[in-house]
């Protein structure tokens, strides 16, 4: 299933990629045969969604490197990192940009020419959009489960896998503020509607970006399984018959599927040194057996040291 997940969202974010290039140009030429402030704000918005595929791509294949002297734990946060760098390009470049450009055309407003490229790079723009979409969702979809979307995203310890969906959704949304200001504008004769529009995809771009730089935070610091696959762990350590008392479990990602689990724990007293490897191998072997994510498990354990102090 990680597996899946991982070549699901290469596949998307290359998809997501390709289908940027094409709209970000579409976009700006519409632009500047027609001076729209909307489209501008869009032809960046994919601009900066094209450069963000490439450091996601670059944050996976960063991750993978393998673990040296210096990194001892491998490098999987890097993945976190360039999913952080990529909330501050959307805010800096996407949200900054995009509202200085709306309020720059409500500040002197430009009336529109040419509307019919506009609705026509938008119409194309959408089915480029929806298609990327569609790539997005279905590599979300794999680590989604049952769950809720933002739930999902909350639980998700892969940014990869969501974030070719989210970005897409905001830019379709970004589309209908685009196409409103314009349809409105030349509707109601109003030229500051363009500028709005503007301002609106700016702020929506803002909403994502923040939203995004909260989850890379949490999982860049350092986060642990949720609380039900804890539980389910430790019914699992509780259960073997040669664990007398579990005091508790600890647990950290090192990446999307690199999580060290630490168990405090105590053997029963009557177990001899080679008793004690014994479960120790056997609980190391059930628990990876069931959370194949769980690479690294260490034990503190009171029955442990008694046994190496005989």
């Amino acid at each position: 299933m990680a597996n899946d997940g991982a070549a699901e969202s290469k596949v998307a974010i290359t998809a997501a990629i390709l289908g940027n290039i094409a709209i970000a140009f579409t976009k700006f030429v519409a632009a500047a045969f027609t001076g729209s402030s909307a489209m501008i704000s869009e032809g960046i918005h994919s601009l900066v969604d094209t450069g963000n595929g490439g450091l996601m791509l670059l944050g996976i294949r960063l991750s993978r490197r393998a673990p040296d002297f210096e990194h001892p734990f491998g490098h999987g946060r890097e993945l976190y990192f360039w999913s952080l760098i990529v909330a501050i390009a959307i805010f800096a470049m996407g949200s900054g940009t995009s509202i200085y450009e709306g309020v720059t055309h409500l500040i002197s407003p430009q009336p529109l020419t040419k509307p019919f490229w506009n609705y026509l790079v938008l119409a194309f723009a959408f089915i480029f959009e929806g298609t990327t979409w569609v790539f997005g969702w279905r590599a979300f979809r794999v680590t989604k489960g049952r769950s809720g979307i933002f739930t999902a995203i909350h639980r998700s310890k892969d940014p990869a896998s969501f974030l070719v969906f989210f970005e897409d959704s905001a830019a379709l949304l970004g589309l209908v503020f685009a196409f409103l200001g314009i349809f409105l504008g030349r509707l109601l004769h109003n030229e500051y509607l363009d500028g709005v529009a503007s301002v609106m995809i700016g702020l929506l771009l803002g909403v994502v970006s923040i939203f995004l730089a909260y989850e890379s935070k949490g999982l860049l610091i350092g986060e642990g399984v949720d609380a039900e696959t804890l539980g389910r762990i430790r019914k699992l350590v509780e259960a073997d018959e040669d664990v007398a008392h579990l005091s508790r479990l600890l647990t950290v990602y090192f990446g999307p599927h690199e999580v060290l689990l630490t168990l405090d724990l105590k053997f029963r007293d009557e177990l001899s040194a080679i008793d004690v490897r014994a479960a120790v191998k056997r609980v190391q072997a059930t628990v990876r057996e069931k959370h194949p994510d769980i690479t690294r498990i260490y034990f503190a354990s009171e029955s442990v040291a008694h046994e190496e102090a005989e």
